[in-house]
């Protein structure tokens, strides 16, 4: 899959533009006033919501985006207009009388504790206004897809009217789904329904066979190509007419760990909309949303995911290049991820390296682990090692479920490696001092820190290697 054939789609985004606001802080008492709790407010942040989202999501996949909605006369709006320019999402929108769609989310350690939604239905002279945008934009630019993104906030009144104007101009149409009445998704190629969604709208699921029989009699009641239900841990279900008949995919998640699901959606409907748009058949689009939105639900908020964390899942070869490594690190910096990085050779793995890396893994959120190469190791430990080669020891931290990325390096140290990726947290194991770890003034100098390990008494690959070679 080559994902620089992305950045050929062009995109239109049309429908529901929210500000995601977020207010942390700590808890540390109730009110006396109420059982609740109090919050000490201590970052605010702001973020594009909605459909405003999607077009970042699409952004961040490279590709070219125009994004249409309604906007208020309003401090929001300004926010809205100032982090689209900052996220490079040109667009159009209407200025209407009354105020933005916001949402504001007050959170203690990350748990979310209320959410304040600030929104009214748009006028008809918005609506108005809306469609003349759209008609125009379509006939002019001519779009490679449309992704209606209906957060059924007000912004788009009549959904049939944009499916049947984007039908003209030939425009591959989906549609992000809200509601229990679908029918005005009717002539679309594909709407995304959450399961929830898809469940509350077909009158309830009880079972898998079930649920196929009834998205299939969804599919052709609203003359759909396919309908993609995603399912959280389940992962996502794809059906889709042939010339004959239906079929059924069903993609396993590939989330590796869950930190916030918000946007979700957003990053499923932008992800294939911009891999049609440039070329992908369906099953590799659904594939490639079904990997970002494994990426987004790693962070926090609504968020995006980049070209550099979707291609090590589609690499034949497992390692990436320090440049890659390089980016992932910054871009997870970025996100106020801790980036933790320890080294080693790892010869022969065994109990003891697995319980160290699990460790390190805790001590932050990306780990990164550097690996000598062949011949650093002959330097470190003689001319009769590594036992096994470079890439068959990549291979295997790789797989453990705690390592994010690997690395190697060819040096006896991994001092230049650690200078180039400018780690939060570099580990090794307690028999060193922090002061005699390599890279330990550099990592401290730049803010960082330095930890160790204790390590399992009595586990070695020397020795074990050793024990092997006298019994032969």
């Amino acid at each position: 899959m080559n994902l620089d054939l992305l950045k050929k789609a062009n995109v239109l985004v049309i429908g529901d533009i929210i500000l995601d606001k977020y207010i942390h802080g700590s808890v540390d008492r109730v009110s006396p006033e109420a059982p609740v709790p109090v919050l000490r407010p201590q970052v605010e942040e702001v973020r594009l919501g909605g459909a405003a989202n999607v077009a970042f999501n699409v952004v961040s996949l490279g590709a070219k985006v125009f994004l249409q909605g309604v906007l208020g006369k309003d401090e929001y709006a300004r926010e809205l207009k100032n982090l689209m320019k900052e996220k490079k999402i040109k667009g159009s929108y209407v200025a209407s009388k009354l105020p933005s769609i916001s949402k504001l989310r007050l959170l203690a350690s990350q748990q979310q504790l209320l959410r304040i939604d600030s929104e009214e239905e748009f006028s008809e002279e918005d609506w108005a206004h809306v469609k003349l945008n759209f008609k125009r934009y379509v006939k002019s630019n001519k779009p490679s897809a449309l992704i209606i993104s209906d957060y059924g906030k007000g912004s788009l009144r009549n959904i049939p009217y944009l499916i049947r104007e984007a039908k003209k101009n030939n425009l591959y149409i989906l549609v992000d789904p809200k509601g229990n009445d679908f029918s005005k998704y009717k002539g679309a190629n594909i709407i995304t329904p959450n399961y929830s969604e898809f469940s509350n709208a077909v009158g309830g699921v009880s079972s898998e066979a079930d649920f196929t029989a009834k998205a299939k009699k969804l599919l052709f009641a609203l003359e759909l190509e396919a309908l993609l239900v995603t399912r959280g841990s389940e992962g996502m279900t794809l059906i889709q007419k042939s010339k004959t008949s239906t079929k059924r995919t069903d993609f396993p998640t590939q989330a590796q760990e869950v930190f916030d699901v918000s946007g979700a959606g957003d990053t499923v409907i932008a992800s294939l909309a911009t891999a049609i748009g440039s070329g992908f058949n369906l099953s590799d689009a659904v594939q490639l949303a079904n990997i970002a939105a494994g990426v987004v639900v790693g962070k926090s908020g609504t968020a995006a995911p980049t070209l550099s964390e979707l291609s090590p899942y589609l690499r034949e070869n497992s390692e990436l290049s320090k440049s890659d490594i390089q980016k992932l690190c910054l871009e997870s910096q970025a996100d106020s991820m801790k980036v933790v990085f320890t080294n080693g050779c790892f010869d022969i793995l065994h109990a003891g390296h697995v319980a160290y890396l699990e460790a390190a893994k805790k001590l932050g959120h990306k780990l990164v682990v550097g690996i000598n190469s062949d011949t650093s190791v002959r330097k470190l430990k003689g001319s009769d090692r590594p036992i096994n080669s470079l890439d068959q020891r990549m291979a295997i931290i790789q797989a453990l479920g705690c390592v994010d990325w690997v690395v190697s390096f060819s040096e006896e140290t991994p001092l230049s490696l650690i200078k180039y990726l400018k780690p939060d947290i570099l580990v090794k194991g307690a028999d060193y001092k922090v002061q005699d770890i390599v890279g330990s003034d550099e990592v401290l100098a730049n803010g960082g820190e330095v930890k160790t390990i204790a390590l399992i008494k009595g586990l070695s690959s020397t020795d074990k290697i050793k024990k092997i070679r006298s019994k032969n």
